[in-house]
């Protein structure tokens, strides 16, 4: 009986997170966030991105950068093959995080107030129907983290043609490190789209929760320095040391999204099981 369980709960996971990804990309609403999305990075592509990568490699940038924050501080900002990458990991680390906490945050409460989530768990069970779900809308962000990448791609070969394959081989390194970063939050968001009665009250949620345990954590950190470790329980404690990151030394912190992932999606399972839907 195990044995035909399993397969058909991971049948029903992927098929609800393709369902997801399908929905997203095809309705009237998934549409507008699309071209919303695609608009923003268009002009953050054209503007800061090109300019900066422009100046980012002059040595007073450089110069200004250890004065400012100190020796070293920003080395590996400098070791990028392609400049346009350095600019493009500095704001994608804290934008795409930014925009999975409205991107994944009606996950589950839309379906709540209509009532169709009662309808749904009776074809599917509750922890294929939560982690369908979360997975499907880190489809849905892997898409979109994609089409940032190809057109800085596009943005580095107008620049210089032979920057093909480097390019390529540093947007396969940023691609997987932004999913793991996005894992987190995009778990946090499935929990609290649960409790919540639209997707703006989940992301208000989310707003609230991030500050509250943002300043309760330094506080504690504060009156007890020993107890620093704490900095590492909240999604994208990791970012500002990533910053300073290159190549496949970035996956150095990845133990610690995939961890707190692993933590919240296995809370959010036990509260999906206990959940009055």
């Amino acid at each position: 009986m195990d044995r035909t369980a399993s397969p058909s709960t991971l049948t029903h996971i992927w098929l609800l997170a393709k369902y997801e990804l399908t929905k997203r990309f095809t309705n009237k609403s998934g549409m507008i966030s699309l071209i919303a999305f695609m608009l923003i990075w268009a002009i953050l592509l054209l503007y800061p991105i090109k300019s900066a990568s422009e100046f980012i490699m002059q040595p007073n940038f450089k110069d200004f950068t250890e004065a400012l924050f100190g020796p070293g501080s920003l080395r590996h900002l400098f070791e990028w093959p392609v400049e346009e990458f350095a600019v493009f990991w500095l704001a994608a680390l804290y934008l795409f995080p930014m925009f999975s906490i409205f991107i994944a945050a009606d996950q589950f409460s839309s379906d709540k107030q209509r009532g169709s989530l009662r309808f749904l768990t009776l074809r599917v069970s509750r922890s294929s129907l939560f982690l369908g779900r979360f997975l499907g809308q880190m489809f849905i962000q892997l898409m979109l983290i994609i089409l940032t990448l190809l057109a800085t791609i596009a943005l580095a070969l107008s620049r210089d043609i032979s920057l093909l394959l480097p390019s390529i081989t540093t947007s396969l390194i940023v691609m997987v490190n932004l999913v793991i970063v996005l894992l987190p939050y995009t778990a946090a968001m499935a929990v609290l789209s649960l409790h919540a009665n639209s997707a703006r009250q989940a992301s208000i949620f989310a707003v609230i929760l991030w500050a509250v345990v943002s300043i309760f954590i330094a506080l504690i950190n504060m009156n007890f320095p020993q107890l620093s470790w704490l900095n590492w329980m909240l999604p994208g404690s990791q970012i500002g040391n990533l910053i300073n990151t290159q190549g496949l030394g970035s996956f150095v912190y990845a133990p610690i999204p995939l961890l707190q992932t692993a933590v919240i999606l296995f809370a959010g399972k036990v509260l999906m099981s206990r959940s009055a839907l």
